[in-house]
């Protein structure tokens, strides 16, 4: 076996947003880092010309999150490739009541935040990595880990050993590292699955993001472009899914519309359609040893309130402040990590299980549920502190 990188300060396993962004942030602080990851992704492209490859996964980027990639370099080649503004939020349900909305104007801002794809935040954060010194070792992957007092070995499939005194999963929700180190991580399947399209409809969708519930589970447009595309995330029972998929385009615009009530009009054109499945998953602590858990592998949450990556960058930002603190003191990070594992992990899960509340609430036909959830929306919406607390918090602010 090889060894390479034994004066390393952290190693983070996953390049994906969240990774790729830590290992960005630690680089942009002097610390000298590895990056390993199984696959290259493809390089973004403003008009894919094979529309089967088109990546269908965007994110409700927040104001915070924007403000990290910014301070990291990455946010204007973000911004000036494409991204989406959106000023307001209309949430209603379909039996009925009030409406909980949120408009940039009322919190003195410009927008509310961003609609970015996923595919153009990892292409713009890959391209960053060379230039700030980060050691990329792609294609690898991790097939041993272990840890002592003086740092932690990540074993790599190529053969090369590399040693420091931090690492970092963030390798999803299947993460290899988390087993590797012990830390469960229980999972509860919502039996649901998130169906994901881009849909052209025939009235703008006014810079909007648009939330209707269902008794099935929420579906949301989220402005895609500056006129009348959208990506749609709409939540299904597995089987409801499964035959929306295979239904021909006609079918899914009609049922689409349906289900949406004509809020924009009509559905006039769909992109290919995915669905995945949707599960809440915490892992039991977020740091062991050397080794901290961020993104996917420390959360996997309900996503009907677009936070999934929003709460993953946010682990990024309060563990970069951590390992920051820890060398400005001279001081070993992995001595800072129980007391992030446990602020982080505390406020991840009020989070997740707000979701699964809500999700639980809305995604019921039940009568009591029914008659209470109408109310709860339009109450919400009539007391302007209750909505500015809603947005902050989802702002990271």
């Amino acid at each position: 076996m090889s060894r390479r990188g034994s004066g390393l300060d952290a190693i983070v396993v996953g390049a994906g947003v969240v990774g790729a962004a830590a290992a960005l942030a630690f680089a942009r602080d002097g610390m000298r880092v590895a990056l390993v990851e199984p696959r290259q992704p493809p390089a973004w492209q403003p008009l894919p010309t094979d529309a089967d490859r088109i990546d269908l996964r965007v994110y409700a980027f927040a104001p915070d999150n924007a403000a990290l990639l910014d301070n990291l370099g990455v946010w204007r080649e973000v911004a000036n490739a494409r991204v989406q503004p959106y000023r307001a939020m209309r949430v209603w349900d379909a039996a009925g009541g009030g409406e909980l909305a949120f408009d940039a104007d009322a919190f003195g801002r410009r927008e509310l935040g961003w609609i970015v794809e996923h595919a153009l935040l990892v292409d713009r954060l890959w391209n960053a990595l060379p230039g700030a010194g980060v050691q990329l070792h792609c294609p690898d992957s991790v097939v041993g880990f272990e840890q002592d007092e003086s740092g932690a070995t990540v074993v790599l499939e190529s053969g090369l050993s590399l040693r420091s005194k931090l690492v970092v999963a963030a390798d999803g929700a299947e993460s290899k590292l988390r087993s590797l180190a012990g830390i469960e991580a229980p999972r509860h399947d919502y039996g649901q699955r998130g169906l994901v399209a881009f849909v052209e409809s025939e009235r703008p969708h006014q810079a909007t993001c648009w939330q209707r519930f269902l008794p099935t589970g929420p579906l949301a447009f989220l402005p895609f472009d500056a006129h009348n595309v959208s990506s749609i995330v709409w939540t299904l029972p597995e089987a409801e899914a499964q035959r929306l998929l295979e239904a021909d385009e006609t079918a899914f615009l009609r049922e689409l519309d349906n289900a949406f009530a004509g809020t924009l009009g009509a559905s006039t054109r769909v992109s290919r359609r995915a669905a995945f499945p949707l599960r809440l998953q915490l892992a039991q602590s977020l740091a062991s040893g050397r080794i901290a858990v961020i993104g996917d592998a420390a959360h996997a949450v309900h996503p009907l309130a677009g936070q999934g990556v929003n709460l993953g960058l946010r682990d990024v930002a309060t563990l970069r402040r951590t390992a920051a603190d820890a060398r400005e003191r001279g001081i070993d990070p992995a001595s800072r990590l129980s007391r992030w594992a446990r602020a982080q992990r505390s406020g991840n899960a009020l989070s997740a299980y707000a979701f699964d509340g809500i999700n639980r609430l809305f995604s019921n036909d039940s009568l009591a549920a029914t008659l209470l959830r109408g109310p709860l929306l339009g109450l919400a919406g009539k007391l302007p502190p209750l909505t500015h607390a809603f947005w902050r918090h989802a702002a990271g602010q």
